[in-house]
């Protein structure tokens, strides 16, 4: 079992303090992966119910193999293992700005994303994911204007709850713009958001892609007793 407490890393970045750390919940027996900014908490393994289903609901509007993929925000790896988990994923290039995220994994101080950094089908690429978007290179700076099959973004708490103000231009007509210019046509972007559905936002995802749904995603909340909800966007092309 080990230590009831363990700080596994820390590091001061641009945005501030991030820290990962593993405490034992004698409550619900198990091992609990923390993420925390500064003092807020940005992600639990106590909850990772809407981040895979950032993946699983992105992915669903697309057909065909050979599937190239971005996410947006590496963190504690649920979104990218299930991204790797679907057969018809040929690629994914996961854009996290914090190198000791992307180390994180690489020494496999996570045990639920045992096999994320080792898949072949895995790069991880130490960039801003919105002054990617907003670039005409894009994702992969090792081909300069790629485009993909969908973009799934988790790193801001909503469109409107940004960790830095920079970030919010992305959520704009005009940055969305820029962004689905690094899809395929048909491409999808899907995003987290902890926040409800937000109209505003809706429409601006309205103004640049065909479709767009805000799909709600509930689940069983251990530490209240009750429910939780967070919101997942896919748009497509």
């Amino acid at each position: 079992m080990g230590a009831r407490f363990q700080e596994l890393a820390w590091r001061q970045t641009p945005i501030g303090e991030i820290s990962l750390r593993r405490r034992r919940d004698p409550s619900l027996d198990t091992d609990v992966y923390e993420v925390k900014l500064d003092d807020a908490f940005l992600m639990s393994s106590l909850f990772p119910v809407a981040e895979i289903e950032l993946a699983r609901l992105g992915l669903a509007e697309l057909t065909g193999a050979g599937l190239d993929v971005v996410v947006g925000g590496l963190g504690l790896g649920f979104t990218a293992r299930t991204v790797l988990a679907e057969p018809r994923v040929g690629s994914m290039v996961v854009v996290e700005a914090i190198e000791d995220v992307i180390e994180w994994h690489r020494r496999g101080l996570l045990p639920f994303a045992a096999g994320l950094a080792t898949d072949p089908r895995t790069r991880f690429v130490r960039a801003d994911f919105f002054a990617a978007a907003e670039s005409d290179a894009g994702f992969d700076p090792d081909a300069p204007g790629r485009r993909f099959h969908a973009v799934l973004l988790d790193v801001d708490h909503s469109p409107r709850h940004v960790l830095h103000p920079d970030h919010a231009r992305c959520y704009t007509p005009a940055g969305l713009r820029r962004l689905a210019a690094h899809l395929h046509p048909d491409g999808v972007f899907a995003l987290w958001s902890d926040d409800p559905p937000d109209e505003e936002f809706g429409d601006a995802l309205a103004e640049v892609f065909a479709t767009w749904q805000a799909r709600v995603v509930r689940f069983p909340n251990p530490l209240t007793g009750g429910e939780s909800a967070n919101t997942v966007y896919v748009a497509r092309r």
